[in-house]
C-alpha cells in the first residue's frame, strides 16, 4: 500500500466522541424517569451479597407487588418491549448485558432519547424504567445473563400490560 493510499484510508476514520468525564463519570443525558441505581458489593472468603431493593434508599416510593428473575442466553436479546401501566425495576446479577432504552412517550422532555448501559456482576445495579420507555436487554457477553425484575404490578395473565416491537422498529444499534 502506498503512502497516499494510507493517508487516504485515514481520512475515512471517524474519531471516537467523549463518553465519559477523566473521573469516569458518563457524560449520557439521562431519559426522564429512568433511574440508575449502582449497587455495592460485599465479598469475602464465603462469596458476595448485594443489597437488591431498600425502601429506605428513596429511589421510588411505588410498592413492591411482584418479583421474578430472567435469565438470557449468549447472544440472545429480551425485548423490545413497552408497558403502558407499570414501571420494571430491573436487577442486573450476573454476566454482561447490555440494556438499551428508548423514550416513545411523546409528552416526554426526553422523547426520542436514547440510553445505553452495560450492566452485571462487572457494576450490579439497580434500573427503574418508567411506562412507556421502550427497552431489551442483549447479552453481551459470553456467559448467561442473570437479572431480577421488581415491577410495579403484578403480572396479569389475561390481559398483560406488554407491547412487542419488532428488532428493527426501534432507532438503536443492538
Amino acid at each position: 500500500m502506498s503512502a497516499a493510499q494510507s493517508v487516504s484510508r485515514l481520512e475515512q476514520a471517524v474519531r471516537d466522541r467523549q463518553t465519559v468525564t477523566p473521573e469516569g463519570q458518563a457524560l449520557q443525558e439521562p431519559i426522564d424517569g429512568v433511574l440508575v441505581r449502582h449497587a455495592v458489593t460485599h465479598a469475602d472468603e464465603r462469596g458476595t451479597l448485594t443489597e437488591i431493593f431498600d425502601d429506605r434508599w428513596g429511589l421510588t416510593d411505588e410498592p413492591v407487588t411482584y418479583v421474578y428473575t430472567s435469565t438470557v442466553r449468549p447472544g440472545q436479546v429480551r425485548g423490545w418491549v413497552v408497558h403502558l401501566e407499570q414501571a420494571d425495576r430491573l436487577f442486573f446479577i450476573k454476566g454482561t448485558a447490555k440494556l438499551a432504552l428508548y423514550d416513545a412517550r411523546e409528552e416526554s422532555e426526553t422523547f426520542g432519547r436514547v440510553n445505553v448501559h452495560f450492566l452485571g456482576d462487572h457494576d450490579r445495579a439497580l434500573v427503574r424504567i418508567p411506562a412507556g420507555v421502550v427497552h431489551a436487554v442483549k447479552n453481551a457477553g459470553s456467559d448467561e445473563v442473570v437479572f431480577v425484575n421488581l415491577p410495579t404490578e403484578p403480572y396479569a395473565h389475561e390481559n398483560p400490560d406488554k407491547y412487542r416491537f419488532a428488532a428493527d422498529a426501534i432507532p438503536v444499534d443492538l
